[in-house]
């Protein structure tokens, strides 16, 4: 028998053998007796080698050990579950949802004359018998200087006064929007939120509170009523102030002049003043103030000289006054055990008619 350190088929011709080429790694017998043998598990030995079976897991003391895949999926859920039970602690509960759908109440009351209605002295000057206070148009909205509120900054509340007045000015002053019919002007100060109410006014108007475009804008009937003059006589004031710490409110309280006479009469012909208080209420979160709109949730109307028989959810309806004047029949008494009319639909006498 050969010597086994000799190759099987013997040493190469003209080569030295193995004893040179291999020298640096054969181990002495000191060595191999000195060595461990370390007998893998059967679960090792399926898995692959000893050094992949020790990469692959982590012992964990008396436990025993778990693969580092397990591992970092158990700490994943661990996170995920930490994180949901911090955010659902310390979610902004206090915050309420941004206000959606129909917010607007409206209330209108119609101003009965107490007498005939009689036309002003001169065409010419309809607003000489005015007493005085009364300002042209936007001189008479008195907007106050912006100042901050306690959770508003002052170019917040100035940014909201500055959309309060172009509101006012678009649904009280403008003729587009008073004897033409044009209500898209106000529909843009309008958040998303309140447009489809608006839109519903629009194009089915009804006196049920939340559905009167009256409460939106002031409009008279285009096929009845035109202006005798575009000045607007304007008096009343602002105010601000906030609903909670992340809304702030404007209430408005103004009373509007209006000279008209009928359409398509002629120079000359007679003037009646119309007179229309609209206190209204305006609330802004910081998105709306971003955006420069506004939610209207509050509206009171009086409007006179004016017929209590009438609806006024679409048109406010005048007494025109004729040369000789016109009569208008007196207001019936209401009736509090009477549920069949509503009992928002309330009617006054105007004073000093």
């Amino acid at each position: 028998m050969g010597d086994p350190r000799e190759p099987p088929e013997g040493t190469p011709e003209g080569g030295s053998g193995n004893e040179d080429e291999f020298r640096s790694v054969v181990f002495d017998e000191s060595f191999v007796r000195a060595a461990r043998i370390q007998e893998l598990s059967a679960r090792e030995r399926l898995a692959g080698s000893f050094g992949k079976a020790t990469r692959a897991r982590v012992r964990l003391g008396p436990l025993g050990s778990v693969p580092r895949q397990a591992l970092a999926l158990l700490l994943l859920i661990l996170l995920a579950f930490g994180a949901a039970v911090y955010f659902g602690v310390n979610s902004p509960k206090g915050i309420a949802a941004r206000p959606e759908g129909t917010q607007l109440t409206v209330s209108l009351v119609a101003l009965s004359p107490a007498s005939a209605v009689r036309p002003v002295v001169d065409p010419a000057r309809p607003f000489a018998a005015l007493p005085t206070g009364y300002g042209d148009g936007t001189a008479g909205l008195n907007t106050p200087t912006g100042a901050a509120t306690e959770h508003f900054s002052k170019v917040e509340v100035t940014k909201a006064l500055d959309t309060v007045q172009r509101y006012l000015i678009a649904s009280s002053l403008t003729p587009a929007a008073l004897v033409q019919g044009v209500t898209t002007d106000v529909r843009a100060y309008v958040t998303p939120g309140q447009q489809a109410q608006f839109d519903a006014g629009v194009t089915q108007p009804v006196d049920d509170r939340h559905h009167a475009v009256t409460g939106w804008i002031v409009r008279f009937d285009p096929a009845q009523v035109a202006l005798a003059s575009d000045t607007v006589k304007v008096v009343g004031a602002m105010r601000v102030d906030e609903a909670d710490g992340s809304t702030l409110q404007i209430t408005t309280d103004h009373t509007f002049v209006y000279a008209l006479k009928p359409a398509g009469a002629p120079a000359g012909a007679p003037v009646t003043l119309e007179t229309v208080r609209r206190e209204l209420t305006f609330q802004f979160d910081r998105v709306d103030l971003g955006q420069a709109q506004l939610r209207l949730v509050d509206a009171v109307l009086q409007a006179g000289p004016a017929p209590c028989t009438s609806s006024m959810a679409a048109f406010l309806q005048p007494v025109l006054a004729t040369a000789q004047g016109t009569a208008v029949a007196q207001p019936t008494p209401v009736d509090p055990g009477n549920h069949a009319r509503p009992a928002w639909q309330v009617c006054g006498v105007l004073a000093g008619s």
